[in-house]
């Protein structure tokens, strides 16, 4: 399969509205990959690496060669000569991703000029846009479901059931059009084969949580990194959200597994670094020490980390997923110490799961995770079974800058330079940055706004006059010294303009320090 196929398919996916469509438009694609392509075309299409991170940002691509002739210039021997398999390209990438040690920028960089030298104009820009992460078009896990088991005319639940316990809708897209339904069926929970967790859905407010299912349970919101653990006799492996395995990173989770009274176990958790009186410590700290690979023993005495654990998914040799949560979280409480386990709450009782929200939310947490019952455990699904609760914290910026877009984007100012207000100076002080919660009506108007206070401009970045201010929504701060103020956001997102404030009625940023208490 040619690299072109994905892109022109790409470009056609994203360029209709109709989920029916869509999905017809990739299960036509996914029926022409061969088996080994499979894997790859269903993660392009996702608009994602199999090799998750490969080291490749916008800085590396900028100099790349230009398109190379051929397709788009209807020379068809000189199209053949350079066409770009997919499969080559995973390749190619994977090289670069494992690239290390002395010399090794400029040998990733040699690698991506020669692979972009052979890419045609719409290969360069699908290509662009999958190694940055903004391949945005609208093939969703939901609806590359539904094409794969349109592609290998099986049941789309079977198809998602795989992905589930495979841990990869990738792997289950080549069980399905390899093997059908009964290979589907054949994927089950296996300890040390990560599965995708299940995923909370979001609520306004303690009392609308509860009205969708009470008595439930509450747990304590932790902003940490997700963990699950497996552990099979005295083998045990942990894994992330994203299921990559960091089991030599976490000694403190693969102590606890080990010291439960079982043989065999998946466990469901968070780790998240406290401070001396229990209060959390800045995410980046937990996000740093979870990162790293090296001098583990001296990252886990400067900062250790606590697990907390807050669901159970198989206990010596018995899949439990499809038991009622109540059943679940009785054989977790059965193994594990009750320090191990996330701070929880069961009630019908407004008043009362508020009031354990709010303590909570005094202790530093984020807020709280209201959990029916009844519920199995969903693997790879977000619902109302599990829905959060916390804050949503928003700021008033400014912007300073703004950099030109690119693939669907392309012609608009799209990632916004944000600034707060320097109270002692007067000036602004960069914060980020960011690209997300804007529709297109929007991208059209702030480009014309900010053109119109354009100041000085390169072929990447038009700064402006500090006069536009702009609500964020961010799930919290901080510290970082890539940035001037000592601090950034996490997850920044536009919620609106507002016109009707001027840069001096800005947010200081003494006041988003304290939010981050940085």
């Amino acid at each position: 399969m040619r690299l072109l196929d994905l892109a022109t398919t790409s470009a056609a996916v994203s360029g209709t509205s109709a989920r029916s469509a869509k999905i017809a438009l990739l299960a036509e694609r996914l029926r022409t990959a061969g088996p080994e392509e499979i894997r790859v075309a269903v993660h392009y299409l996702s608009g994602e690496l199999p090799q998750r991170q490969i080291g490749v940002g916008w800085a590396t691509l900028r100099d790349l060669p230009a398109p190379a002739a051929g397709v788009a210039d209807g020379t068809a021997d000189v199209a053949e000569a350079r066409a770009l398999e997919v499969a080559e390209v995973d390749r190619i990438l994977e090289e670069v991703g494992q690239t290390s040690g002395a010399g090794s920028q400029a040998r990733r960089r040699d690698l991506l000029a020669a692979l972009f030298a052979r890419a045609t104009a719409e290969e360069q820009d699908f290509l662009r846009r999958l190694l940055t992460g903004e391949l945005r078009q609208g093939a969703l896990d939901g609806v590359m479901a539904d094409a794969v088991a349109k592609a290998a005319e099986v049941p789309a639940v079977e198809v998602r059931r795989a992905a589930m316990f495979g841990g990869d809708l990738a792997a289950a897209a080549q069980t399905a059009l390899r093997d059908g339904v009964p290979g589907l069926r054949a994927v089950g929970l296996v300890v040390g084969r990560p599965v995708q967790p299940m995923l909370a859905g979001t609520a306004d407010d303690v009392p609308a949580a509860l009205a969708k299912a009470a008595p439930a349970a509450l747990e304590w919101k932790l902003d940490g990194i997700r963990v699950q653990i497996h552990r099979d006799g005295d083998h045990v492996q942990v894994f992330t959200r994203s299921l990559d395995d960091i089991t030599d990173r976490l000694p403190e989770a693969v102590a606890l597994a080990r010291a439960l009274p079982v043989s065999s176990a998946v466990l469901d958790g968070e780790a998240l670094a406290l401070a001396p009186d229990s209060r959390p410590r800045p995410f980046q700290e937990t996000s740093s020490r979870t990162g790293s690979r090296r001098d583990v023993g001296r990252m886990q005495e400067q900062i250790p980390l606590t697990v907390f654990l807050f669901d159970l998914l198989y206990l010596d040799g018995r899949d439990v997923t499809e038991l009622p949560s109540r059943e679940r979280s009785d054989l977790l409480a059965s193994i594990a110490p009750p320090a191990a386990l996330a701070p929880r709450l069961v009630t019908d009782d407004p008043d009362a799961a508020q009031a354990f929200a709010q303590d909570a939310l005094d202790r530093g947490h984020e807020g709280v995770v209201v959990k029916s019952l009844d519920a199995p455990y969903n693997a790879g699904r977000r619902g109302s079974a599990w829905l959060k609760v916390k804050p949503v914290h928003t700021l008033d910026l400014v912007v300073v800058a703004a950099e030109w877009g690119h693939g669907r984007r392309k012609g608009w100012l799209s990632n916004l330079h944000l600034a707060a207000r320097d109270p002692e100076t007067g000036g602004f002080v960069m914060l980020g940055k960011t690209f997300k919660g804007m529709t297109d009506e929007l991208l059209g108007w702030q480009t014309e706004r900010l053109r119109a206070l354009q100041t000085s401009a390169d072929d990447w970045t038009v700064r402006v006059r500090p006069e536009l201010v702009v609500e964020v929504a961010f799930d919290g701060v901080q510290r970082s010294s890539r940035y001037p103020g000592g601090v950034t956001l996490r997850f920044a997102r536009v919620v609106r303009y507002r016109e009707d404030k001027k840069a001096q009625d800005a947010d200081t940023i003494d006041a988003v320090r304290a939010i981050g208490h940085a």
